[in-house]
Parts: C-alpha cells; sequence; structure tokens
C-alpha cells in the first residue's frame, strides 16, 4: 500500500516537472538593445548603462545596436519587425510619439507595433540664452520679440524634437514671430548659441546644463511640472506664466508586440531594480535625468497622451518632413 502511494504521488508530480522542462529559458541567447540613434548622445549612454547591468542579471550578453536614420525611424522600424521573443529590446526617445504626426509614413504603429515596458527616465527641456543678451526671462524674451518682430531666432535640435516643438509651443501660445532654427543634434544647437550665432536656444536639459553652469549659458525657464534638480534655481514655464507648456524627453523601453507578458513583466522588474542602484541612479541624475520607471500600463498612458499632444502642435505649427 505504501510503496502504490509513493508511485502515485511521483506520477502526480511528472506532469509539473514536465510544465517546468518545458518553459524556455530567457534569455536563452545574448540580447539586441536596438537604440534608433547615433553613439554618445543621451539614450545611448543610459542604454549602455542599463544593457551592463542587464547583462550582469540575465547572465547573457546585452549588447547595444545603434541604427540611427530618418529621426528615429530605422531603428524602431527594425525592432517593429524583430521576433517578439525578448532577444530584441528597443529604448526610445520622444521621436517615437512625435514621428507619427511629423512624418507622412512611418514603419511603426506606436499604439500595436509594440509591448510596453517602462519610461526609464525623463529629461525637461530647458531655454536658454546667451550671457549677453539682455533677456533673463520668458517674460523678457517673449517681449523683446514681440517690440521687434521677426528679427529673433531661437536654436533647437532637429525639426520635431520635443525642445523643437516646445519653442513653436511657445511662439504659439504667446503669439510671437520667434523663428525656430534647427541644427542636426543638441551638439550643435547648444555650440551656436554658446557661441551667440544664434541668441536663444531650447534643447533638453543634459548638453545644455555643463554649459549653464558654467555660465556659458543662461537659463530661462524648464519645461517640467516641477523644478528640476539639477538646475533647483530655474523656474517651470508654469511658474513664470505659461501652463501647459510642460514637455520632456524620455527614455522608454519596449519590445516587438506579441512578446510573451512574462518577459515583459521581468524585464519592467530588471528596469525597476536598476534603476534603485546607487551608481545607475546617480549616473542617471548626472545626465539631466530625472528617473520615472514607470509601469507598462503608465507609460501607455503616457504615450496616448504624447501622441495627441504633439500632433496638435505640430499640425497648428504646420511642421512635417517627408
Amino acid at each position: 500500500m505504501r510503496f502504490t502511494m509513493i508511485v502515485v504521488a511521483a506520477l502526480s508530480a511528472l506532469p509539473l516537472v514536465a510544465s517546468h522542462a518545458a518553459e524556455p529559458q530567457y534569455p536563452s541567447r545574448p540580447v539586441r538593445l536596438i537604440v534608433p540613434f547615433a553613439p554618445g548622445g543621451p539614450t545611448d549612454t543610459i542604454a549602455r548603462v542599463i544593457a551592463a547591468k542587464l547583462t550582469e542579471s540575465f547572465g547573457q550578453q546585452v549588447v547595444v545596436d545603434n541604427r540611427a536614420g530618418a529621426g528615429g525611424n530605422i531603428g524602431m522600424g527594425l525592432a517593429a519587425g524583430a521576433s517578439p521573443d525578448g532577444h530584441t529590446i528597443l529604448l526610445v526617445s520622444s521621436s517615437f510619439v512625435v514621428n507619427p504626426s511629423l512624418y507622412r509614413k512611418i514603419p511603426y504603429d506606436p499604439y500595436k507595433s509594440f509591448a510596453l515596458v517602462s519610461n526609464i527616465a525623463a529629461s525637461p527641456n530647458v531655454f536658454t540664452a546667451h550671457p549677453s543678451s539682455p533677456v533673463k526671462s520668458i517674460g523678457e524674451l517673449i517681449n523683446l520679440v514681440k517690440a521687434n518682430p521677426g528679427k529673433h531666432n531661437i536654436a533647437t535640435p532637429g525639426v520635431g524634437t520635443t525642445p523643437d516643438l516646445s519653442a513653436r509651443l511657445i511662439a504659439l501660445t504667446a503669439k510671437i514671430d520667434l523663428t525656430a532654427v534647427p541644427y542636426g543634434g543638441a551638439g550643435p544647437a547648444v555650440a551656436a548659441v554658446v557661441g551667440n550665432q544664434v541668441p536663444f536656444g531650447c534643447t533638453a536639459m543634459p548638453p545644455s546644463t555643463p554649459h549653464i553652469q558654467a555660465g556659458r549659458l543662461r537659463a530661462l525657464a524648464v519645461t517640467s511640472a516641477k523644478r528640476s534638480d539639477a538646475l533647483p534655481n530655474v523656474p517651470t514655464m508654469a511658474e513664470v506664466g505659461f501652463k501647459g507648456q510642460e514637455a520632456d524627453t524620455l527614455q522608454g523601453m519596449m519590445v516587438p508586440a506579441g512578446t510573451p507578458k512574462a518577459i515583459v513583466t521581468r524585464l519592467h522588474s530588471e528596469i525597476v531594480k536598476i534603476v534603485k542602484m546607487p551608481d545607475v541612479s546617480k549616473r542617471v541624475v548626472e545626465l539631466g535625468f530625472d528617473i520615472i520607471a514607470s509601469t507598462p500600463e503608465q507609460f501607455a498612458a503616457q504615450v496616448r497622451t504624447e501622441v495627441e499632444k504633439w500632433g496638435k502642435v505640430i499640425r497648428t505649427a504646420g511642421v512635417q518632413v517627408n
């Protein structure tokens, strides 16, 4: 009798053992982390920090694959068509929510092509002026431009970037003739204002913050909902009387649509764990970002809100890239 009970117990355990044995290990091979921008930018820097920590946790190499071009569309399209098995991850910036309205055609659907993991971190934009300019606030900038319509430019990192759209949004809101001058990236835009080739600028905080702290640029306002820890003395746009100007540069992780939910959950838990590490959080904040680590549901809601918000600005300003 005792022997029979042992045999029955052993047999009943077989399906459970078989079930565990059948579950594929994740990851089972190296993971590709696509960054749709060139090396050296803030998205690439954060991706490399995340990749190093994921490599340690996974026991598999996580390799950053830079696929720049077409405002991020090349890399995002490549990721959208990848196998949904968790071995291809995508890290995007705000072009993900801007491009659906900015381009006539894009190689992904912001709502259907991906399973969202988390908005890891975000950085507000900052309006700046050359130190030789008499302008010391957004109000003074607006008054100057109103008094001299058609004579003032503002440097931005490129057509359709959130800093570019922030500059166009304040021009629309304040009804001023301020001309956005798009450069080929944040670096050239910052250099143009530092060199006083253009008196004003609007960029994401990371490339401008060192110059602000060194006195080479004067910060006028940030586009965050609250003041940034990196520039605590700089007011928000709402504080100076312009609500609804909030904008930031997100750093969002996602995987191709159809990726098993268990993998999405695993990636999210890894991200939450990684950004709590002191060395990671310190590095992210030094870059000028605030740690977000949103849930997949929160990130999905943010994407819907921002696609609609920036689409309205783009249509009103008449901005489009063919």
